[in-house]
C-alpha cells in the first residue's frame, strides 16, 4: 500500500507487501489507506476496457477492425451479447471500486482516534461517495453492506451479499458523504491533484441532477431491486434538479482555483496537464516508474496502465509512399512515434460518421473538431533512421517529411475524390484530388479500418530525443476525470428541466460561457501553424434561443468526445435508444469507401450492466438467490 509525505507538494507512494486492518490503527496506516484511494483511480480511469464502457455503442463511436468480443458486443449490433463472462470490462469498476470503499470506510472509522484531521477524513468520504456513484449508476443498486454492517469497515472474508435500492444508495452513501466533504474539505488543495470542496460539489451536483431523471424516469426503464421511483426524503425529481442547479452555480460563482482554459486547444495540448480546470484526475508521470504505476517503456495493456487513447488510434504506420514516381516501391513512411498525434495503434474502436457530420457540424468557427481528432498524418521516416530525401505521394507529387502524407477531409469536397480498387498506392485506401501530394478521405468515407484517430488524451512525452521515443508505452500522462466546465453543462441541464435560474445564468448564458470559448483559436492542428482567430462572437450569435436536451446532449459530445462519459450521460436521460440507434460507417476492407448504415438493438435491460460473474462465482448462494442478484436480462 500506500503512504502520505508531508514534505512535498506531490503524493509519495510507498509499496507494501502487506495491508491488513490493525494498519488502519496507526497514523502512517490511515494515511496510506488514503493515498491508495487516489491510487486506486488508475486501474478505472484510462483502463481501455472500461472506457470501452462508456463509448462503444453511443453516437460516438462503434467496433472498429481489431476489436474483439469485448469491443463487438458493447457496440449491441447483432456481434454478440454482454454477458456476466463477456463484460467489455463492465467488471473494471466493481472488482476496483469496492476495496477501495472499504479502505475508505476503514480511515472514516479509524482517523480519530489517530488523530486525523477532518479535511482529511472528508477526502476518505468523496472517495466512498465517488465510488458509489459511479457504482449506482452502471450496475443500479449495489450492496451498502460489505460485511461488517452498512458503510462499516470490514475485516472478515464474507461470501454472501444483498443488494440495495438505487435511492438507499443515493441517501444514505452518496449524498451524504459529499455533504459532509464539501463541509470539511478545503477550497484548495492541500497538494497537487488532491479532492477540494469544488470536486465534490461537481459530484454532488451531478449526482442530484441524475436522481432526478431516475425519479422522473421519462422513458419508464427498468430499474434494479425493483423499488418505487420515490426519495425516501420525500422530495421530487424538481427538488433535486433545483439542488443540482444550486450546487453547480455555487461553485462557477466562487471557483477558487480552477477555472476554464483560454482555448479548447490549450486545455488538452499535452504538458498542459493538471492545468486549472481539471478537477479529478488519475495521475501518471513518466519519471519513475515507480510512482507511474506501469512501465515506462512497455504497456501490456492492463493493471494501472493508462492505454485508453490507443483503442480509436487506427494503425496509420500502414501508410505507404513510393521510391519512384510512378508510385512503386511502396515505403513506410508514418512511423509509430511517441507523440499526440500518433501514439500506439490498436484500432479497436472507430468514430462513426454521424460525429463528424452531425457533432462537429461547424469546423469553421468551433476550434474542438481540429482539437479533438488526428486528421493529417505526416511523414516522420527521418526519426527511424531513413534518410532518403523525400517519396512519392498522390499525383506522382514529392513529399518531404513534415508533409502531409494522408488527410482526413474536414467535410466532402467540391470535387469528388477518385479513390482506388482496395488499398491502392496509399496502401490504407486513400484517395486522391487533382493538385495535391497528400491522400485524402472525405468524412463519408471513413471505415472501420481507417479513421481520424483521436488526439487530445493520446500520448505525449518530453524525452523522446529527437527520434520516435516510446510510443509502446501507457500514457505517462493524467488521465482526466473531472473539469470545472461540466458545472456549466449540469447547471444548464438541470434549467432545461424546470430549475428556476438566476439572472445571467439560464442555460444558453450557461452554454454560451463553453461555447464562447471554443470559438478562440490558438492554432490551426490540421494546418500545422499558429492561429490566432476569435470566433466567440460568432459562436454565440449561432446558440439557439431556446436550448433543448437534446442540444445540451449534442454540446456535452463537442466538449468531452471520446473522454469515457458518452453511455453515462445518455443513460442518465434515458436517450441512448434515440440518439445512438443507427449510424454509418464502411467496412473493414482497406478501399471500402462505402458507408453502410447499422441499426443497433438497444433494450432497456441494457440501460444497467449485468453483474460480474466473478462476483456470483464468489458468493455462497443458492442459483436462485444468484439469479436474483443478476440484473435481469443478463
Amino acid at each position: 500500500m500506500l503512504f502520505l509525505s508531508a514534505c512535498s507538494n506531490i503524493l509519495e507512494e510507498q509499496p507494501r507487501s502487506l495491508f491488513e486492518p490493525g494498519f488502519f490503527k496507526t497514523e502512517q496506516g490511515v494515511n496510506g489507506g488514503l493515498t491508495s484511494l487516489y491510487a486506486h483511480l488508475r486501474y478505472i480511469w484510462g483502463n481501455a476496457y472500461w472506457y470501452n464502457t462508456g463509448v462503444t455503442g453511443t453516437d460516438e463511436a462503434t467496433y472498429a477492425q481489431s476489436a474483439d468480443a469485448n469491443f463487438k458486443v458493447m457496440d449491441v449490433s447483432g456481434q454478440g451479447n454482454i454477458t456476466p463472462t463477456v463484460p467489455g470490462g463492465t467488471n473494471t469498476l466493481w472488482d476496483n471500486a469496492f476495496p477501495a470503499i472499504n479502505t475508505a470506510s476503514g480511515i472514516i472509522e479509524n482517523a480519530t482516534d489517530v488523530g486525523l484531521a477532518a479535511s482529511l477524513i472528508a477526502e476518505a468520504r468523496f472517495f466512498r461517495a465517488f465510488d458509489y456513484f459511479m457504482l449506482v449508476q452502471t450496475y443500479g443498486g449495489v450492496p451498502l453492506d460489505m460485511g461488517a454492517g452498512e458503510l462499516k469497515f470490514n475485516i472478515n472474508p464474507a461470501r454472501n451479499s444483498v443488494r440495495n435500492t438505487v435511492p438507499e444508495v443515493y441517501t444514505k452513501a452518496v449524498f451524504p458523504d459529499l455533504l459532509t466533504a464539501i463541509a470539511d474539505l478545503p477550497e484548495t488543495g492541500r497538494l497537487t491533484g488532491t479532492v477540494t470542496k469544488n470536486v465534490a460539489r461537481l459530484f454532488l451536483s451531478k449526482a442530484y441532477l441524475t436522481y432526478a431523471w431516475w425519479l422522473l424516469n421519462p422513458n419508464n426503464i427498468p430499474t434494479y431491486p425493483v423499488s418505487d421511483r420515490t426519495d425516501p426524503d420525500g422530495h421530487n425529481a424538481a427538488w433535486y434538479f433545483q439542488e443540482a442547479y444550486n450546487v453547480a452555480t455555487t461553485a462557477i460563482d466562487n471557483p477558487g482555483p480552477y477555472g476554464l482554459m483560454p482555448t479548447f486547444y490549450e486545455l488538452n495540448k499535452g504538458g498542459n496537464d493538471r492545468n486549472k480546470e481539471m478537477l479529478l484526475y488519475a495521475d501518471h508521470t513518466q519519471t519513475s516508474e515507480k510512482y507511474n504505476g506501469s512501465s515506462l517503456t512497455y504497456g501490456g495493456g492492463g493493471g494501472a496502465d493508462n492505454f485508453a487513447c490507443w483503442m480509436m488510434t487506427w494503425n496509420y504506420t500502414e501508410i505507404r509512399s513510393g521510391k519512384n514516381p510512378d508510385g512503386s516501391s511502396l515505403t513506410p513512411v508514418v512511423l509509430r512515434e511517441a507523440s499526440q498525434d500518433l501514439g500506439r495503434p490498436w484500432t479497436r474502436m472507430a468514430p462513426t460518421i454521424e460525429a463528424f457530420v452531425n457533432t462537429f457540424a461547424d469546423k469553421t468557427n468551433d476550434s474542438r473538431f481540429d482539437g479533438t481528432f488526428t486528421t493529417v498524418y505526416r511523414g516522420n521516416w527521418p526519426k527511424g533512421g531513413d534518410a532518403t530525401a523525400f517519396y512519392y505521394g498522390a499525383n506522382g507529387l514529392q513529399v518531404y517529411p513534415g508533409d502531409a502524407i494522408l488527410t482526413f477531409l474536414p467535410d466532402e469536397p467540391a470535387t469528388p475524390i477518385t479513390y482506388p480498387t482496395g488499398a491502392g498506392p496509399s496502401n490504407v485506401g486513400g484517395g486522391v484530388l487533382p493538385g495535391r501530394a497528400d491522400y485524402v478521405v472525405s468524412p463519408a468515407g471513413i471505415s472501420r479500418v481507417t479513421y481520424p484517430g483521436t488526439w487530445k488524451m493520446s500520448t505525449y512525452r518530453t524525452d523522446n530525443a529527437g527520434g520516435l521515443g516510446q510510443p509502446n508505452a501507457a500514457v505517462t500522462r493524467p488521465f482526466n476525470i473531472a473539469k470545472f466546465s461540466e458545472f456549466y453543462f449540469i447547471a444548464a441541464e438541470a434549467a432545461v428541466q424546470g430549475a428556476t435560474t438566476q439572472a445571467g445564468k439560464t442555460a444558453r448564458d450557461l452554454i454560451n460561457v463553453i461555447r464562447k470559448r471554443a470559438g478562440v483559436w490558438k492554432w490551426d492542428r490540421a494546418g500545422n501553424v499558429a492561429k490566432v482567430v476569435d470566433h466567440s462572437t460568432d459562436m454565440e450569435t449561432a446558440t439557439p434561443a431556446t436550448i433543448t436536451l437534446d442540444y445540451i446532449l449534442a454540446e456535452r459530445s463537442r466538449e468531452y468526445y471520446g473522454e469515457g462519459w458518452r453511455w453515462w450521460d445518455l443513460v442518465r436521460t434515458q436517450k441512448w435508444g434515440e440518439i445512438a440507434a443507427t449510424y454509418r460507417i464502411a467496412s473493414s476492407v482497406k478501399g471500402d469507401h462505402n458507408a453502410v448504415t447499422v441499426t443497433r438493438s438497444i433494450q432497456p435491460y441494457l440501460y444497467l450492466r449485468p453483474i460480474p460473474q466473478s462476483q456470483l462465482d464468489g458468493m455462497e448462494a443458492t442459483p436462485e438467490e444468484k439469479a436474483a442478484y443478476q440484473n435481469p436480462g443478463y
